[in-house]
């Protein structure tokens, strides 16, 4: 039997990724349980399982006395020095008892237990395995999809992905691998909850990561990201070693990194641009694909008016104000844009009005980095 079980407990170890050590205690724990109910709930029956044999012994403990009040709790002395020679009244002794005769229905408490035990040890064991992994990518297979969710095999876990947290038109079949990024995770009554998305800023990050060696080396940094999910994400990149440029080097040779990202994220638009201090050429950059013709600012209030060629207006703006807004998300900005036609009738008209205060207008500064902005899809 011994044999057996040290077999099977090895086998479940490897299968259930669960350490022997964490299985032999959970045994011993189920038939232990299992051996004091036979024993009528005697808390003195114990046992133990030897880590290396797997052999069980099941045991009483009683205390030697003169005169034994309670058989189940205690022993005589004239008792206990046939078995247990040298021994005194007050010492303890371990009796051995007959394991067999647990019966049928200890047998099934045992089982129980062990289902039990080995359920939390492997919940325990999921949980510690992907809690180090949030903000991390990894791949999963879809599994099935249920009342808007979507259930993806991540290793020897499942994990939630909303449909919410996919992308726009993104329709998620049965047997697709893909990429996610794993969220939270966290216990709860049926066992680690582990959530996925693709729709985070930080998902791209991740993948920039993957891609490009000089972001995960450190020699490139992501300044900041925005993101509008399956639309569009700007984000402004910075290098610590002068002579690695930090746009070349997420766009990579012919586009190729860049392009592999945008491949995973079904053709959204990515603007990379290189962050500055200079609050003038960022603005201007961070309203890619569009080109700047002037921008005033007030560094106080944190405002900016950015004219643009009229050609230049909608593209600028974007789809609903999406380029903009997320520029203003980009650089902490709030940002007014309007066309030449439109600013030079304004000048116009305050001309007219009062001419002399005209004269004295700062007017905005020609922007210094047209045509610097980098793009990698328009």
């Amino acid at each position: 039997m011994s044999k057996e079980l040290c077999f099977i407990v090895e086998q479940m170890s490897r299968e259930k990724g669960i350490p022997k050590d964490v299985l032999l205690t959970t045994l011993e724990s189920a038939l232990l349980s299992a051996a004091r109910k036979r024993y009528g709930g005697r808390t003195n029956v114990n046992l133990r399982i030897d880590p290396k044999t797997c052999k069980i012994n099941v045991f009483e403990t009683k205390r030697i006395v003169e005169k034994v009040s309670d058989a189940n709790e205690e022993i005589s002395l004239d008792e206990a020095v046939k078995d247990f020679p040298g021994t005194a009244v007050g010492e303890e002794v371990e009796i051995p008892l007959q394991f067999q005769d647990f019966g049928r229905i200890a047998a099934q408490t045992a089982k129980q237990v062990i289902l039990q035990r080995v359920r939390e040890a492997e919940r325990d064991v999921i949980f510690k395995e992907f809690k180090d992994k949030v903000g991390h990518i990894v791949s999963g297979i879809v599994t099935r999809k249920e009342k808007g969710y979507y259930y993806l095999s991540i290793g020897k876990a499942e994990a939630i992905l909303p449909q919410k947290e996919t992308l726009m038109g993104e329709n998620l079949k049965r047997g697709d691998t893909v990429r996610v990024y794993i969220e939270d995770v966290r216990i709860t009554p049926k066992g680690p909850a582990i959530s996925l998305s693709r729709t985070n800023s930080q998902f791209v990050v991740e993948l920039f990561k993957m891609e490009v060696p000089e972001i995960a080396e450190g020699l490139v940094v992501i300044k900041n990201i925005v993101r509008e999910p399956g639309e569009r994400t700007k984000l402004a990149v910075y290098s610590t070693d002068s002579t690695i440029d930090p746009v070349g080097a997420c766009v990579g040779m012919k586009g190729t990194r860049v392009q592999s990202i945008v491949r995973e994220l079904r053709g959204e638009r990515i603007d990379i641009i290189p962050w500055t201090e200079d609050p003038r050429i960022l603005l201007s950059r961070a309203l890619s694909p569009a080109t700047v013709d002037k921008i005033g600012i007030n560094e106080e209030d944190k405002t900016a008016m950015v004219i643009v060629n009229d050609q230049q207006l909608s593209l600028a703006i974007g789809k609903k104000g999406q380029n903009v807004k997320l520029a203003m998300k980009l650089t902490g900005w709030d940002i007014d844009i309007i066309s030449e036609s439109e600013y030079s009738k304004m000048r116009m008209e305050e001309t007219e009005k009062n001419p002399q205060e005209t004269q004295k207008t700062e007017e905005p500064e020609q922007s210094s980095d047209q045509g610097e902005s980098e793009k990698s899809k328009e």
